[in-house]
Parts: C-alpha cells; structure tokens; sequence
C-alpha cells in the first residue's frame, strides 16, 4: 500500500481534533493553569482539562472506587488522590534512592509503592495539597516524573541485569540516552513543581518563546513506549512496544538492534476496529544510528497520528492505516539511509530469572519475587521494612523488572548471608522455588480501587484465584510448571494480559473474558476463548484445560502452544 499524504502543520491544530488535542493547543506547552489549581484549597481535585494535563507531568487524579457511594450519600466529593509515577529508565536506583523512594511512601503516599510493568515505581494516595513537596522530594533524590505518562515517549524500559556480561554492559546504557534524547523540552515541569523562573525570552506580541523540537506544540497523538530486549530473554515483552529494539552481539560487543515498531496492545470492548498489535520487524540499526532511529519513528507518528479519535491514534493504527511500505520508505527518507538487513536471534521467555547470580564483576545478583510490584508489610511478611534495611546498610542497589519483580544488585559475597538473614527476619523468602510456576509468571494491573478505567479487580483478587488454581495444578501434577496468567481488569492492556499463555480481561465486577493461547517467549498474542466468566467458571474451565495438559502435552511442550496444538483456541499472529 503506498499512501501520498502532506503532514499537518506542526503547531496547528485541525478543525476536527479531539478535545484533548484543544487542551494541549491552549496549556501553553503543558503549564495551563495547574499552578493555580494547586493551590486552590476548596477541592481536592483540579478541573478536567487540567487533570488531562497533569498526566504529561507524570500524575494522574483518581478517587477511592471503594469509597465513592458512601461519600455520594454523604453528600461528599470524591476521596481524591493522585498517583505519580517516575520516570527510572532500565530500572535502576541506587541505595540512596530506595531510602528516599521509601520515605516519600510513607510520608506523602498511602504507606507503599509499587513497581510497574515498565520498569517504573509509582506512589498512591497523594492527596494535592502534597503533590508538589512529593516531586520536590523525588528531585532530591534526583529522580523526576516527566513523561511518566501523557503523549509522549514513557518510560525506556531494558533488561535489567547489564553486570552479566560485557555485552549486556554495552546495552543498558541506551535506555537512558534514548530517553533523555526524546524527553520534552518544555520548562512547564520545573516551573511549576520546583520553583523554576519562568524564561525570559520573548517573541512579537510579548509571549514567553517555548520550543519542542520534537514534539510541536501538541506533542503526539497518544502515548509512546520503546523497550530494549537482550535475547534469549524477552523479559520487555519488546514485541508490546511502539518501539522495539532487540539487541545483538558480535564477538562479545554490541553490533546494533533489530527494530520492530508497531505494537500495542489495548482495545476497546465493543469495537472491533480496536485491536492488539505485536511489533514488526524492519530492519537493522547500529548503535549509532539508533537515537535518529528513534528521533524519525517518533516524528512520523507525531505527523500521521490520528488525532481526530483516541481510539485510534496509537502508533499501530498509523502503521495499519498507511502501510510498512510506505512508513518504511518514509522512515528511510527522513534517516537519509536504509535500515540494515534482519540479523538472527532467538527468543526463550519472557518470564525473569529469580535467585542469586554471579556477575562480571565479581559481585552477586538476587532476583526477588514481588507480588505485582507492591512494595509493603503486609502481617508477617514485611517487605517494605526489609528493602529498606538492605538500602539503609548499603548491602545492594537495586534494580526493577518488566515483570513487577526486583533484583537486588552489586552484593559482595560476604554479604549474601546478610542479605538473606534480613529478607527471612521480615518473613520473606529470598528464593522463589516454593512458589507455583504459575504465581511466579503472574502478573496484574492495579485494576480497583483507584484505577478509573477497571472494570473488574486484578491486583487485589489474583493472588486469590492463584490459590484456588493452585489446588488443580496440585491434582494434575503442575504445581512447579511454568505458565503464564495475567490479569487485567480492563483492555487496556497495563498488565499485557494479551500476552498471557491464560489472559483474563475484566468486564464487570466479578466476570472476566479468558483468552489462551500466547506464546512463552512473547511472540503471539492470546485469542478469546471463553466471555464473561465468573469465577466458578474460571476454576471449571481451566481445571478441565489443565487435565488434558498433563495427560496430553509433549515433551518441553509450553501450555500455550498446547492449547493452540490441541485447537481449544486458533493461533493469532
């Protein structure tokens, strides 16, 4: 398909744009008035447009679900709160850093962070009138919120583990660079959040000058995500991202990435011109080339992006809609060169590896399993005081995963049994082997109580369900199996439950769509195998899958592809 078509102006906004894209035209590069709603002490909340706003400074306004009918009949406006969420490209925090994180969640948060599926950590529960001494704090650790959410590139997420070889060294380095190369340029953050002095710099008719060499005046059309994968492991889910780059080695050294563009996975209930996408491959970068790389993929959608309606307008439709002949040859124009030939690789999983590993150099890695990222004590197991314990002694510096887990990294060997002696005093195990294969591939989006997109629960009720699954793994003789499930209680796709070998979406309080099928290394989407299940129906029919598993299966053979094998569900690309 080859499509002529002229972008739109960069600063000017189309007569039929959606309303965000008006609020964007009129924030005065993302400022609006939020400064002035800050300090508005009458309600706990900010208008529409500027909660619209908010979310490119990293915030999102949200109200305790759980509360929200007595507060109705008590005539009360919401239990509002914020989120915010930080920018942490690969992952990486330093001791110093926990320890700060660590009293931001107890001093301006509800008492816990929670690390995201994007290698992010996020807090909940800052009422507005702490929002701006909670960045302050994070400045103080030197850590910022910009572009943790809102139409821009999010969070660059990489494997997190750069110690285990020269190679993986070489590679992590570019989470952050490609980050800091396409963060927006506008000042709106630090002016309003730290005090910044507006710029003096002024044009005809007196306005303060503000350029976004990048982004324009409307930023882009939706959100961006670019990930970095280091086969085998696909523990970025790459193939999810707009951007996904799958770093390859030659004689020990990073020769380049492949590029695959394109994925996304949310959807619309309803319509069926939403859908899920996998990335394409296209060709081959060096490390050279991969921040123009980055620059022109970006650039394109920021041009061609619908803007007319939301649904729509993330990156994989611009690509459906136009074509990969045509975005490659744009791609190629805008670059001055050809992206290279496809080089080989293989993917095994995108599940993360837990225990202790040695490292290149000299020191000890822990992979740790976090229960869908919640950092907490919870009863006996208290893991938010133990993390702070091993910060606070300087035994590691730590790292955050795609999957919602964490390593602990940098650990001398004299220090392992430390390290474990802390962990198992606050009631929590450093080794994962006790837990099911299938608790130790989960994972779930926040869902209720404060999501205002969730239909259905997911954080809170998975862990439950596991439990009840587990004593039919236990009948079957799976316990130890590794299976992928993932729950979200929307499409929206936070939690990637497309990409689960068993994904439940949420449709209504208490019922979930099941869909089977995904691959183990991330390279095929799940289809829909049963509507609306509550959860007796959830039990049944993946008790009854789970028999024909055990007496069925191959050898090595991976639930997923049994279930496509056996044709409970088609295979979808």
């Amino acid at each position: 398909m080859t499509v002529s078509i002229a972008p739109k102006p960069l600063n000017e906004v189309a007569p039929n744009a959606s309303a965000l894209e008006r609020i964007k035209d009129r924030s005065n590069y993302l400022r609006g008035n939020l400064l002035e709603e800050f300090h508005n002490p009458l309600t706990g909340t900010i208008n529409e447009d500027h909660v619209q706003l908010l979310k490119f400074h990293g915030s999102y306004m949200q109200d305790d679900r759980d509360v929200r009918l007595q507060r109705q009949q008590k005539k009360l406006e919401p239990a509002y709160s914020c989120m915010i969420r930080l920018r942490v490209p690969g992952g990486d925090l330093s001791a110093e850093q926990w320890v700060k994180l660590d009293d931001i969640s107890n001093q301006y948060g509800n008492g816990t962070s929670r690390i995201t599926t994007r290698q992010a950590l996020q807090f909940h529960g800052v009422i507005k009138f702490d929002l701006k001494n909670t960045i302050k704090a994070m400045d103080a650790a030197l850590l910022d919120s910009i572009a943790g959410c809102g139409d821009v590139n999010r969070n660059v997420m990489c494997t997190p583990d750069p110690t285990l070889s020269v190679f993986h060294a070489q590679v992590f380095p570019w989470a952050q660079m490609i980050s800091e190369h396409l963060l927006p340029r506008s000042r709106a953050y630090h002016e309003i959040w730290l005090d910044e002095e507006q710029g003096k710099t002024l044009v005809a008719g007196g306005e303060a000058e503000e350029v976004e060499p990048l982004y324009g005046k409307h930023y882009l059309p939706r959100k961006f995500k670019i990930a970095i994968a280091i086969p085998p492991f696909n523990d970025m889910d790459v193939y999810a991202n707009d951007i996904g780059l799958i770093a390859l080695e030659e004689n020990g050294q990073l020769a380049g990435f492949n590029v695959a563009i394109g994925g996304g996975l949310g959807f619309t209930f309803g319509r069926d011109d939403t859908y899920p996408r996998l990335a394409t491959t296209i060709g081959f970068c060096t490390p050279q080339q991969v921040l123009d790389v980055c620059h022109h993929i970006v650039a394109i959608q920021r041009d061609y992006g619908n803007r007319q309606d939301r649904k729509l307008s993330r990156f994989k439709y611009t690509i459906d809609r136009f074509g990969l002949d045509w975005f490659k040859q744009e791609l190629n124009t805008r670059l001055g060169f050809a992206l290279g030939k496809l080089r080989p690789f293989g993917f095994e999983t995108t599940g993360d590896r837990f225990g202790w590993r040695s490292t290149t150099d000299g020191l000890w890695h822990l992979g740790l399993r976090l229960e869908y990222g919640r950092v907490l004590d919870n009863g006996t197991h208290r893991l938010k005081t133990a993390l702070r314990a091993i910060a606070e002694q300087q035994l590691s510096g730590f790292r955050m995963t795609g999957n919602q887990n964490l390593i602990l990294t940098g650990v001398r060997e004299d220090d392992i049994d430390e390290v474990e002696g802390i962990l198992q005093a606050y009631g929590y195990a450093p080794d994962a082997s006790h837990l099911s294969g299938l608790r130790r591939n989960s994972i779930a989006c926040v869902a209720l109580n404060t999501c205002p997109q969730a239909m259905a629960e997911a954080e809170r009720y998975l862990p439950t369900l596991i439990s009840k699954l587990e004593v039919s793994l236990d009948k079957h003789g799976l316990r130890h199996e590794e299976i992928k499930i993932r729950m979200t209680g929307c499409p929206n796709g936070c939690g990637r439950s497309v990409l689960g070998e068993i994904g439940l979406i949420g449709k209504s309080p208490g019922r979930y769509n099941l869909y089977l099928g995904a691959s183990f290394n991330g390279d095929r989407l799940n289809t829909l195998y049963r509507e609306n299940l509550d959860e007796a129906a959830i039990l049944g029919n993946l008790d009854e899958l789970f028999a024909a598993y055990a007496t069925q299966r191959r050898d090595a053979e991976a639930f997923g592809d049994f279930v496509i094998r056996k044709a409970y569900v088609s295979a979808k690309p």
